[in-house]
């Protein structure tokens, strides 16, 4: 399972584009859609009367064919390659998995002075040796850096190397190190830090880097407040969830995705029934873990759902189901929830309907009145008529019941 978080929380993906964080991309590298996203990228992209630089790399297909020798037969036939049209074609590589191809884009660009390279390209380079050659030669990579071109940038790329592969010590040398630099730093770096805790069941120190974040007066982001959330929430810390919900809907920052974030987040805790631990009760680890687990799992989809980013709401839960683990009620609590916030009723149907039909988790009713009864307690009427009238439409209550 903490794999499974591992390769989910890698959906944030940092450099992609400049100021993202690598995970655009909590969690995750066993969660791939990346055959059908390279079919439908190679599909779009290879049309018979199309014969520009992108199209012919996308047919490469194979990592073993040379990307660096079509570049140099591009351009032997008198064409120009622009920094900005590699950037662009490495960009749509690694977005459909296709690292090896985007790593000689990237050291071609390298090799050629006629390229001016930024901040971003290098961290683009030390993600793609990650993937590519592995930790250690990104570190080397970076290690043989000039000074200049260690960045925070590139120092938060090779911060998410290394908490991508769970090298807890060694992120924690390389974030003292940064500390301790004239670099600027950035709410990614910390986020970095917050994901790695969270990946390997260190939920206690999520708060602490929460505390160095404010004290160097960095400002989170929403992705930075659900590290935070589902830590409290992993461990019952209930007290705490509900002084961070209250802190996100007095920041001045806060929009409409940010309301709909803290109300799922609300939603949740009173229909899921999550409750305060007892400070000195005894839970028994394995169970505890697993709880803790799939609790993160569900802040990561209110996160999404926040975002309104519905392909990654249906990836993560797609993922999930896959782990032929027996799904708790608060989890469909967390998925029905998001799915009628967002407006698709439609969704919501298809996990009831599969939930009946489930053969490893308790098709349970009356998740279905504890939901109507949070959307009641937070005023959101519309919600909750919305979702009354499907079930009604559905038989799975009646038209007199008012709970």
């Amino acid at each position: 399972m903490q794999h499974l978080y591992q390769s989910l929380s890698n959906s944030r993906n940092v450099f992609i584009n400049s100021g993202q964080c690598i995970r655009e991309g909590l969690a995750f590298r066993l969660l791939s859609l990346s055959t059908l996203r390279s079919g439908l990228l190679e599909e779009s992209q290879n049309s018979p009367e199309k014969d520009d630089l992108k199209s012919r790399m996308f047919k490469l297909r194979l990592p073993k064919r040379s990307a660096t020798n079509l570049l140099q037969r591009w351009l032997s036939e008198g064409n120009q390659i622009r920094i900005s049209e590699l950037r662009n074609i490495s960009k749509e590589l690694r977005r459909a998995q296709r690292y090896k191809h985007a790593l000689e884009i990237s050291e071609w660009m390298v090799s050629h002075d006629e390229f001016e390279l930024s901040d971003t390209d290098y961290a683009v380079r030390i993600d793609l040796m990650t993937k590519v050659f592995g930790v250690d030669a990104a570190e080397s990579y970076f290690e043989s850096l000039p000074p200049a071109a260690k960045t925070s940038e590139t120092y938060t790329a090779l911060l998410h190397s290394y908490a991508g592969s769970k090298l807890t010590d060694k992120a924690e040398e390389l974030y003292k190190r940064i500390k301790e630099s004239n670099i600027q730093l950035n709410i990614l770096l910390y986020n970095e830090m917050m994901t790695l805790y969270t990946s390997v069941g260190q939920m206690e120190k999520v708060s602490l880097i929460v505390e160095e974040l404010k004290h160097q007066k960095v400002v989170p982001d929403l992705f930075t407040y659900n590290l935070w959330v589902s830590s409290c929430a992993a461990t019952l810390d209930i007290d705490g969830v509900r002084r961070i919900l209250k802190e996100i809907s007095n920041n001045p920052r806060a929009n409409d995705g940010w309301v709909r974030y803290r109300r799922l987040a609300e939603i949740y805790i009173i229909a899921g029934h999550l409750v305060n631990s007892e400070p000195n009760s005894l839970v028994e680890a394995g169970k505890n873990t697993i709880q803790r687990d799939w609790i993160t799992y569900d802040f990561l989809i209110i996160l999404y759902a926040g975002l309104g980013n519905k392909d990654k709401i249906d990836q993560i839960w797609k993922s999930l189901k896959m782990t032929k683990q027996k799904i708790k009620g608060r989890s469909y609590v967390c998925i029905l929830s998001s799915y009628v916030m967002l407006g698709h009723i439609k969704d919501v149907e298809i996990v009831i309907e599969e939930w009946k039909l489930s053969t490893t988790s308790d098709f349970d009713i009356s998740i279905f009145y504890r939901l109507l009864d949070a959307f009641t307690e937070l005023g959101l009427t519309e919600e909750a008529e919305t979702f009354r009238e499907l079930l009604i439409r559905e038989n799975y209550i009646h038209t007199d019941e008012s709970r």
